[in-house]
């Protein structure tokens, strides 16, 4: 499917390889609590799962970063969690919590009931925002579409929440590894079938977040992590694909070999070494601590020169090392936009 002209292409084009007049730049969680804006339309419905569901008001909050900190590229507002629940495992979020399934897995009969997602019915929600989104921005900046990790996916579905540890989600790994495999199967199917509706709705390219990558020994993410994300990434041949493993250090360079384009880092992961394992074909996307976002704006500003001289001109996206943190200030955030733009234009000349 040809994509239509984009005014603002810097994205793709760095994820392609190009060499470009600046750095391109957005951010994990750009749509979300730091924006005032955000706030007033989630606080006219029932709260998060709505607000995700109704595609007009998804589309809506998209947007506002493109307009409000000017960033390259507008990332779709949804949640990695639909995806358990289009299986028929539903979530709530609740405040200052988080994310809690009311029911759990835990045994083959409770994977027996769930099925592999069928779009069409659960999700379309998702796509029909996307081309909402589409429509109103008129080629200003690409769409990112994106879904959870089939593993952080995993860990929600048993552990039925947040967790510091996981570890009922770790113990079935290691007392039923093959009902592991068979749950990881059916999440990776129904990711497969989320991404490509998302592409198809209009998304110019995808992320995959493993937000719980790191709490695995490195056997086990090569085991149950890696080999899922592979299949999506083999199978997903029409756009570009970010893989955003957090804390999978040890590796690093298994997650480099990935038929992806980009590589998101987190903000302890030592940009030369990631550059130096991942290789030189890989784009690298990151990785400023969130945290930095909360200094004045003379460090931010600081912060994000030494991020980009340690990246140099090309085969960056610039991006936090996570998602931005709600209670910063917008125009801290903005402040982090504008120097990545005006400092890597200055790299080039």
């Amino acid at each position: 499917m040809k994509q239509p002209y984009l005014k603002n292409d810097l994205l793709l084009r760095t994820v392609r390889g190009e060499k470009t007049e600046r750095t391109p730049v957005w951010l994990m969680r750009q749509a979300g609590r730091i924006l005032p804006e955000y706030r007033a339309v989630r606080a006219q419905l029932s709260g998060f799962v709505e607000l995700v569901k109704t595609p007009e008001r998804a589309a809506e909050v998209t947007i506002q970063p493109v307009d409000i900190l000017g960033v390259d590229a507008a990332i779709i507002f949804s949640d990695i969690l639909v995806i358990p629940e289009a299986m028929g495992l539903p979530y709530e979020m609740v405040e200052s919590r988080g994310p809690v399934f009311p029911r759990t897995i835990s045994s083959k009969a409770d994977i027996n009931r769930l099925k592999v997602a069928d779009i069409s019915d659960d999700l379309a929600y998702t796509p029909e925002a996307i081309k909402l989104v589409k429509k109103e921005l008129d080629g200003r900046v690409p769409i990112i579409g994106f879904a959870g990790a089939p593993w952080t996916i995993f860990a929600y579905m048993i552990e039925g929440s947040g967790s510091k540890t996981f570890s009922k989600a770790r113990a079935m790994l290691y007392t039923q590894p093959d009902l592991s495999r068979q749950l990881l199967s059916m999440i990776t199917e129904s990711t497969i079938r989320y991404l490509k509706a998302q592409i198809a709705a209009g998304a110019d390219i995808v992320q995959i977040f493993d937000s719980w990558a790191g709490i695995l020994p490195s056997a086990h993410f090569e085991q149950f992590s890696l080999p899922y994300i592979q299949q999506i990434c083999k199978a997903i041949t029409e756009v570009p694909i970010t893989v955003f493993a957090k804390g999978a250090y040890a590796s690093l360079a298994q997650v480099g070999q990935l038929p992806c384009t980009t590589v998101g880092i987190d903000w302890n992961t030592e940009i030369p070494h990631a550059r130096s394992v991942v290789g030189s074909t890989k784009v690298l996307q990151g990785n400023l601590d969130p945290a930095a976002l909360y200094a004045g704006f003379n460090q931010i500003k600081q912060a994000t020169r030494q991020i980009l001289d340690a990246f140099g001109p090309y085969q960056h996206v610039a991006n936090l090392g996570h998602g931005v943190y709600p209670d910063i200030s917008p125009d801290h955030v903005r402040c982090f936009i504008d120097t990545v733009k005006e400092y890597s234009t200055s790299m080039r000349e």
